[in-house]
């Protein structure tokens, strides 16, 4: 099983950027809440492990953009281009390659909806070629920055000399619903944020060419739970995407996450003790709470996780891929060491997908 190459990781998050506090006020008003039920909210906000956020739009524009589906994806048109190929631009450059050098390209986004799709609209400002493979994904969620790295490298199992990108945008807080109180739109509320992720992947033999220094994916495994779809997902009305959030979902990562990375690392001869970094998903809290636990796992050994749910919040699909960035910059694996990038979504399901850091200087793979 031949392996691909991560050439670059690059994220890009829009230039508006509040704190919690100043989010939950103004939030508090759009969400049509009494005076008595705003503790809740604050309490909320307060532990959501969120302490600053980025937003697509100005915050006073949300009043003019919540519960009304158009405005809210008219606005996801205008921006999600921009950041999607602020992103893409900034992972080439760092790979050393150029837009006309890519052969897939794989975008993801669960926040907006685009016809034609967000890669067609891409080529329209970049210099891709004409006979470029798109590949837009759809309805994947949280998962999707875990589930299209690996989708992006069984592509590239077959063209060992090819190019491709995974590109996530998603603006969760175009989401948001107007005059809703209920306790998903509350959650979300305080937990999600705005931004985009560009991952360049090459083929076996083109990094041999020109990245050997770089990370190396050796497989991926996915798994679905049966009878779990009202855990997490969208409810699709007239006003606009509504969250689906069940309480649920952190008793679903101790019941299930554990056995199923066993499982996919027993596929390549490997154990737990065998994994010397974990790339996972900001969830929330309680998620990264149970991760731990089904992992058996110190809580620092998920603290680029951690730090990156309080700087940005839980960016959906992109959000793994800014923690994968923030683990190859400020804590580089030691050469040879195995690393897991695991991120849980609407389903409810698991990507798994195996990690291994370039080996030191001199020596073979």
């Amino acid at each position: 099983m031949s392996p691909s190459t991560i050439a670059a990781v690059r994220g890009a998050l829009p230039t508006h950027r509040y704190a919690q506090e100043e989010l939950t006020a103004t939030l508090a008003d759009l969400v049509g809440l009494a005076p008595e039920q705003r503790p809740v909210l604050e309490r909320l906000h307060g532990n959501a492990g969120v302490s600053h956020r980025h937003l697509a739009l100005p915050l006073a524009d949300y009043r003019h953009v919540t519960g009304d589906f158009g405005r809210a994806n008219d606005a996801w048109l205008r921006v999600a281009p921009d950041l999607a190929a602020e992103a893409l631009t900034a992972a080439l450059a760092d790979a050393g390659l150029a837009p006309q050098d890519v052969d897939l390209l794989v975008t993801t986004t669960v926040t907006g909806v685009a016809t034609p799709s967000l890669d067609a609209r891409l080529m329209a400002r970049l210099p891709l070629r004409e006979d470029l493979v798109r590949v837009p994904l759809f309805g994947l969620g949280c998962v999707a920055g875990a589930a299209g790295l690996a989708r992006v490298h069984d592509w590239l199992r077959g063209r060992p000399d090819g190019v491709a990108v995974l590109l996530a945008v998603e603006l969760c807080s175009l989401t948001l619903q107007r005059d809703d109180p209920s306790m998903p739109n509350l959650v979300a509320s305080g937990l999600f944020g705005d931004g985009a992720a560009a991952v360049v992947v090459l083929g076996e033999q083109a990094a041999a060419r020109s990245a050997p220094s770089r990370p190396r994916i050796l497989g991926s495994r996915s798994r679905l739970y049966p009878d779990t779809g009202r855990a997490m997902g969208w409810d699709v009305s007239a006003r606009g995407l509504r969250v689906v959030l069940g309480a649920e979902v952190p008793d679903l990562v101790r019941g299930h996450v554990r056995a199923d990375v066993d499982a996919a690392l027993a596929g390549h001869g490997l154990s737990r003790d065998d994994i010397d970094w974990w790339v996972a998903h900001p969830g929330g809290p309680r998620v990264l709470d149970a991760l731990a636990e089904a992992l058996e796992i110190e809580r620092e050994e998920l603290g680029v996780t951690w730090r990156s749910l309080d700087r940005v919040g839980n960016l959906s699909s992109v959000s793994v891929l800014h923690v994968l960035a923030d683990t190859l910059r400020d804590r580089p694996p030691a050469p040879g060491t195995r690393g897991v990038l695991l991120a849980m979504g609407p389903g409810f399901c698991l990507e798994t997908v195996l990690l291994e850091a370039p080996p030191a200087a001199g020596e073979a793979r």
